[in-house]
């Protein structure tokens, strides 16, 4: 999100967490990680848990930012929820999309009509990403905003024609609905409502609220199944849940009896959220920056040690998102932007952030582009050495880094060449002062 005064270190720390992410989601070798790259397999917590958790905090620090002085001016409640709603839905759908791409679960995709679909998807997204480069302050003149009218015709032309081809081609009954945007666009609605209707107290009592809720749900609380209350894997109550109202078709396809990003685990993300937002409101008060940092930082020693405390009856776990996870993740996400904090917009050290940055302020973009070369780096298909199709992504990385490094560091090589390739598209944008935003 833009506001008139960028806070840097927010930008920093969410470029920080966008290269994470983009780091540990593209090894070129899932058999070959780095232990801290890894995310814990149940219970417990490596680095590589913390990515989620610190993006979903800095959409909540970046809500009263955005969204604060509109409120104090007491602009039309109405223009802003309604801003929120289409913001989550547009995240949400934009997740959904990423699920789908590139396939859409075409039923026959020997059909000449996959062909359509390949075009005319590829040129949706191209009139959308042109229609969002031509919303930038740069091209508000009477003639660029004539041709982003047309682009965005043809968007949607082609929104259409996929939507046509969709009733007679594409199989959703096996999509996955839950993810990581899909979560994001929660608890981005859930905590826009919250900051626009009730005081910061309300706030912090509703987070303390779902998470003393989530915690009774899942230790006190029988499972439908026949299961005593458990934090087992595939038969605690957060998983059971999402297949009865999810059904396995629609979860997590390395699982199929449980999501990492499910129904009733965001509940507890959504108090992840809520304490970014009460951040971004210490953040803003009148206070002075030294009260600002010193607040941070003990509040974040507070809320780690509480959360190391607390795991000892409710484990640290991401992938049902425990209580004490939250509380942790909040103590260490404090610790983090206080810090940058300090260093960035107190002390002024900022020859070390362009690269961040550029991350930063096109963390979403960086993110779906992310996804779709992930995508299509498997699903593009190239002869292998034994004559046999293979992705030119597997390809690629075979040619390249396995046989000059060991195994583990050629898979970490392809991996941080993912992330200086997403880096390189979004410093185009930002040379350019493109900023992509929903």
């Amino acid at each position: 999100m833009q506001t008139a005064n960028r806070l840097l270190s927010l930008d920093v720390m969410r470029g920080l967490t966008i290269a994470g992410m983009i780091l540990v989601n593209n090894p070129g070798d899932w058999g070959n990680l780095y232990a801290p790259l890894e995310h814990a397999e149940w219970h417990g917590c490596t680095p590589t848990d913390w990515v989620f958790p610190f993006f979903l905090f800095m959409v909540g620090v970046a809500i009263p930012l955005a969204l604060g002085k509109r409120k104090e001016r007491g602009d039309d409640q109405g223009q802003i929820s309604r801003k929120i709603v289409s913001r989550s839905l547009i995240i949400i759908g934009l997740g959904l999309f990423l699920a789908a791409h590139p396939m859409f679960y075409f039923r026959d995709k020997t059909s000449p009509w996959f062909l359509v679909h390949l075009v005319i998807m590829s040129i949706a997204m191209l009139a959308i990403f042109t229609r969002e480069v031509l919303n930038q302050s740069q091209f508000q003149t009477v003639v660029w905003q004539q041709r982003r009218k047309w682009v965005s015709y043809l968007a949607w032309a082609m929104i259409a024609g996929m939507v046509v081809l969709g009733f007679f081609y594409y199989d959703f009954s096996h999509m996955r609905f839950p993810g990581v945007l899909q979560r994001i666009g929660l608890v981005y609605l859930a905590c826009g409502f919250l900051f626009l209707k009730t005081t910061p107290k309300v706030q912090l009592i509703t987070g303390i609220g779902l998470l003393l809720l989530y915690w009774a749900l899942m230790t006190l609380v029988p499972v439908p199944d026949g299961y005593a209350p458990n934090l087992d894997m595939e038969t605690n109550l957060a998983a059971w849940f999402d297949r009865t109202i999810l059904t396995t078709n629609h979860l997590w396809a390395a699982a199929k009896t449980w999501d990492p990003e499910g129904l009733l685990s965001t509940l507890p993300a959504i108090a992840t959220g809520i304490a970014g937002m009460l951040t971004g409101e210490w953040l803003r008060s009148n206070r002075t920056d030294y009260e600002k940092v010193s607040g941070i930082l003990a509040v974040g020693a507070l809320l780690f040690a509480l959360g190391l405390i607390w795991n000892e009856v409710f484990p640290l776990n991401k992938k049902i998102w425990t209580s004490s996870y939250v509380v942790y993740m909040a103590g260490i996400s404090l610790l983090f932007l206080g810090t940058i904090y300090w260093l960035v917009d107190i002390k002024g050290w900022k020859g070390w952030i362009k690269p961040f940055q550029v991350y930063g302020v096109n963390a979403l973009f960086a993110f779906l582009l992310s996804g779709i070369v992930g995508r299509l780096l498997g699903v593009i298909k190239v002869a292998g050495a034994d004559g046999e199709p293979i992705g030119i992504g597997s390809w690629m990385y075979q040619h390249s880094f396995v046989g000059i490094l060991s195994p583990i560091n050629a898979s970490l090589a392809w991996a941080i060449c993912m992330v200086v390739f997403i880096w390189g598209a979004c410093w185009i944008l930002y040379r350019n002062r493109i900023y992509i935003k929903v």
